[in-house]
Order: structure tokens, then sequence, then C-alpha cells
């Protein structure tokens, strides 16, 4: 009764207003946009439970919106904050400048965070910690371009159980990013946003909201125990570890984006508003069973029910023909050694500190043999950091270091390389590959490497990951819901880096300043809908190179140390 509400309201309101050409930020049509992140949801999750799902949820996007299941990254360093960066600003790491998670800070001799920024303080808890900002990205967002568009009346805020997530997200303007602290599930956010939370959070959080979802079974629809939330005896309760792979995390999630949108009254400004959703749960989940398990496939139902509940709460709240719905992923994930393995699935196994170690002692070897040196600082996943200080002590330039790691990385079993001066130049093979890792390129300081990993290449016997340039990485979902999109499938090819540049322009305001999307025009109803659809061109040709290509699998033994597999 609930959702045959929500449509009655959505078709008189749609017979109500203006024409389609008239809607616009500037004038707060739609009063509202959410965009739904589901971290680590492949694209193919959406058909593979398709008769599974239930009303309202999953459905109300892929059967009443614009869904397009031909989506694809078109990049290689397939992981969560250059997923969210990519998606929030329509331009991939070369443009955006968030080359993964964390990386090697040459100055600070240590990993970073893509988002941790020092002249920051965490708000939230007690303590001095560093807060995070979008510091290190390097393109401006749709939050950003709808603060523009309308002088700073638009509401901007982003969510999600990760700083990153929510930080890369919200861009540079927002009104708010929250997460949440790990071990005590309590929501914070940084002195880049405000000095303090506002009263709302600071209650919802004195309330102990996360401590009810504590001491809980999750059970499948069939009534098998999963898992539990209850702390082990005598240890401290840890929040994310208990409950952030079970469906309990998205629960928390969605309560707290309820709390925000009804204290910072979203859809009641005189401009369009944004609130940006990063549901993490299912990534937690995935890494330790893989895509192809029963409780992902439980996740997965309880997340459609989530997400009808909250739909049918934007229904009426603000009303769905007020409201434009958006839901892509940031990455996909691979299947388990186990999975492939038994399918007779080549799939390696890489260690990164196998891997670490392996380089070192061939780079000592080559120069500087019978001397102690680390000229890897560190490995992962997929990209080798070099130590810059040594190499120059030993009179070797950057160019010939990384392509010296490289080629001990082909030796290791990996399928290519790429090296920092090399994608610099954008002196790339003109073939997919080279695209996708010439998209992959952050000017970071410092050396490195990009590895091309093997199809289905794990880093353990147990779990699955992702990060590679490969299809179940790169594939995931994009819908549009809402009164400017046809209803509909559309298999033509999109990215998604489409969707804030088509957001946009229905929007009638500037894309984000590096987006490189196209509009899907082809989705648009019959008033904005452009001749074709064909797939746009979205770079020039690359140039030859001669530089080096991507290899085929090495016919020689992989060093077992390192890299090892079977095909059973």
């Amino acid at each position: 009764m609930r959702l045959l509400r929500a449509l009655a309201a959505f078709l008189i309101a749609t017979l109500s207003l203006p024409p389609l050409a008239a809607a616009s930020a500037y004038n707060a049509r739609p009063n509202l946009i959410v965009i739904i992140v589901i971290d680590q949801f492949r694209g193919d999750y959406l058909e593979r439970y398709r008769d599974q799902w239930g009303d309202g949820g999953f459905r109300l996007l892929i059967e009443h919106g614009a869904y397009f299941p031909d989506c694809f990254f078109n990049y290689a360093n397939t992981t969560t904050a250059p997923g969210h960066a990519t998606l929030l600003t329509g331009a991939y790491s070369n443009d955006h400048g968030i080359l993964g998670n964390e990386w090697w800070d040459a100055l600070k001799k240590k990993r970073v965070t893509s988002v941790e920024d020092d002249a920051t303080k965490l708000v939230g808890v007690p303590g001095e910690g560093a807060g995070a900002s979008p510091h290190n990205l390097q393109s401006d967002t749709l939050g950003d371009e709808l603060k523009l568009a309308t002088g700073g009346k638009s509401r901007v805020f982003a969510i999600s159980l990760k700083d990153r997530s929510a930080v890369l997200s919200g861009g540079f303007a927002a009104d708010g990013a929250y997460w949440i602290e790990p071990k005590t599930g309590a929501w914070v956010t940084s002195t880049y946003y405000r000095p303090e939370l506002p009263k709302w959070a600071a209650d919802f959080n004195a309330s102990k909201r996360a401590d009810k979802y504590l001491n809980r079974d999750w059970k499948d629809d069939k009534g098998n125990v999963l898992r539990s939330t209850a702390p082990e005896p005598g240890k401290p309760a840890d929040f994310a570890h208990l409950v952030g792979s079970t469906p309990f995390a998205n629960d928390y999630e969605l309560e707290f984006a309820r709390e925000l949108i009804a204290y910072e009254k979203l859809g009641s400004d005189p401009a369009t508003d944004l609130l940006v959703i990063g549901l993490s749960a299912n990534d937690i989940l995935g890494h330790e069973v893989g895509p192809d398990s029963p409780a992902m496939q439980a996740m997965a139902l309880s997340m459609d029910r989530e997400l009808a509940d909250f739909f049918g709460y934007l229904g009426h709240e603000i009303g769905l023909a007020n409201i434009w719905i958006a839901l892509s992923a940031d990455h996909g994930i691979a299947p388990t050694f186990p999975v492939a393995s038994h399918l007779h699935i080549p799939a390696p196994i890489v260690s990164s500190s196998k891997v670490k170690a392996e380089l070192n002692r061939a780079l000592t070897e080559r120069f500087s043999p019978g001397r102690s040196a680390e000229l890897v600082v560190d490995f992962g996943p997929a990209v080798a950091w070099l130590n810059e200080v040594a190499f120059s002590a030993l009179h070797v330039k950057e160019e010939d270091a990384e392509r010296a790691a490289g080629e001990a990385l082909l030796q290791l079993g990996m399928r290519g390389y790429f090296t920092r001066a090399q994608l610099a130049r954008g002196d790339v093979p003109n073939t997919e590959t080279g695209l996708r890792f010439l998209h992959s390129y952050a000017p970071l300081p410092g050396w490195y490497v990009l590895g091309v990993l093997p199809p289905f290449a794990e880093g353990g016997e147990t779990g699955a990951d992702h990060g590679s340039p490969y299809a179940y990485d790169r594939h995931v979902p994009l819908a549009l819901y809402g009164i400017p999109f046809q209803p509909g499938a559309y298999h033509t090819h999109s990215e998604p880096t489409d969707l804030v540049v088509t957001l946009a322009s229905v929007l009638g305001i500037n894309p984000p300043d590096k987006a490189v999307g196209r509009v899907l025009a082809e989705a648009l109803t019959a008033a904005r809908r452009a001749e074709g659809s064909e797939r746009d061109t979205r770079t020039a040709p690359l140039k030859p190179s001669g530089m080096v290509q991507p290899a085929e699998p090495n016919s020689e033994p992989l060093a077992a140390s390192a890299v090892h597999g079977d095909s059973r």
C-alpha cells in the first residue's frame, strides 16, 4: 500500500508540474537528489537476484527508472577512494588525482590515506586525532557545482561508514561529511567542515543508537544464523568488526540519514539539495566471503528491503515526485580462490609482502650487488613504490629505476606494467589496457610502477579482493529514477563518469570541471532526448608508443614465493 500511495503521488505530481524544461536546480526542481553508492556491488548482482527483489527497493530503480546494465569503469585502480571520487567528479584518477585508498608519501616516508589531513582534527570523539578533508582531490564535484550555481543555497551532505567514501563524495563545499569511529560506531566529522557536531548528531551519538545493533543474530530468510554481533567474552565491543559486515550496518547508516534529512531540512530549501549515501557493509562482508557466498546473497536481499523502507520514508516526507534517486557502486569484486579453482579457472595468489621482498632482491642484485638496500619501500595493491633517495644515491634515474622494477614484476607473474614517468607523458599503447592505466595515473610525488595483475588474482586462499582492470572489478550498476528519466533498460555502453554529467545537464548547471563523461541522452524523456544514442568518443586517439606494452601471460614458471596459482 505504501508503494501504491507513493506511485500515485508520483503520477499526480508529474501531471501538475510545469514542463520539464523549466525544472532546474535554480528553482529547487527536484527538491532533493539522493545518490546511493554501494561499496563493492557488482553490476551483475541486479540481474543475479532480480527474481528475488521485493517491491520498492532495487525494482523501483531498475523497473521504474533508467537502468544501464552495461556500465563499466574505464580504469584499472578499482578501489573505494578512486571509485567515489570518479562517481562524483565525472573524471578518472588522472584528472581527480586519487590513485588509491592509500599511497606511499615520499616526504613523510610512510603510507598515508587518500583523505587524512594533519591540518584538521576529528570532531565528535575525544582526543586530538587527525581529521580528514578533500585536500588531495584535484577536481570539484557535483555538490560543489550545485553550491556554485545556487550561490551556496543548495545543501550538500555525504555519509558513509568510511571517511574516504564520505569526504570524496561530498567535495570541497559540502555542508557536512560524516563517517563512524570504528570502535564505538559514533558518528564523526572533521574540523574541515565544522568545529563541533551539530546538536542533532551529538544527540544521536549520546543516545547510544549504535548499541542496539550489538548482541543480535543476523539470520537469512530461512532463519539460519549467519553471524552474531555479540562481543567476545572479556573483550570490548568493536562496532565496525562486529556490525560492519552485517545488514545492521546499513540499518544504522540509513537511520542516521533519516535524522540528517529531518534536522537539516533537506528538500525544503529554495534550491536543489544533494545527499550522497555510501553503504559500506557489502564491502566489509565481501572481502571475507566473496561474491558467490550465500551470506552475500542474504546481504543483497536485506539491502533491497532496507532501501525500500528508506525510499518509502523519502516518499512520505518529501514526495518521490520531488526527488531524483541515482544508484551505482565504487567497484566490483573477484571470485574467491576456492570458487575459481573449483571451476578450473586459474586464480593466482599474489602476496604483497612476498612480491615486495622479491622485488627488493632482484633490484639489489642489479643495482647494488653484495649490499643490503631497500629499493622498494611499499607494494600493494599492484603498485610498487620505489625509494627515490636510495636510487638517487646509486645514480639511477627515475625512468631506469621504474623500468627495472617493471621488468622484475614481469618475472614475478605480472601481465605487464606502466611506469609513473611513462604515464605522466601519456605515453601508453593505443589499447584498452593502455587507456585504463592512463586513467589510473595520479601525479603524486615519488616514483612508482603500476603492475598489470593476472586475471582472478587474489591476495590469499581465503577471502576476496578487487583492484584490477578486469570486468568483474569494473562492472557496476547505474540507474536513475525521477521525472526526467524515461524508464527502461538501456544497453548502450555507459561509464560511472556519465552519472554526474547527466545530472548536471538536466539540472541546468555546469558539470564538475574535470568531468569526461557523456550525457545519457537516450534515457531522458522525449523533451530532452538527443538524436541517437551512440557512445561518444571520450578521449583523443592515443599515440602509438614504443614504451612497455602489456605482456602476454608469462610462459616461465612464476616465482613461487611471490605469485602462485592452481588451475584446480
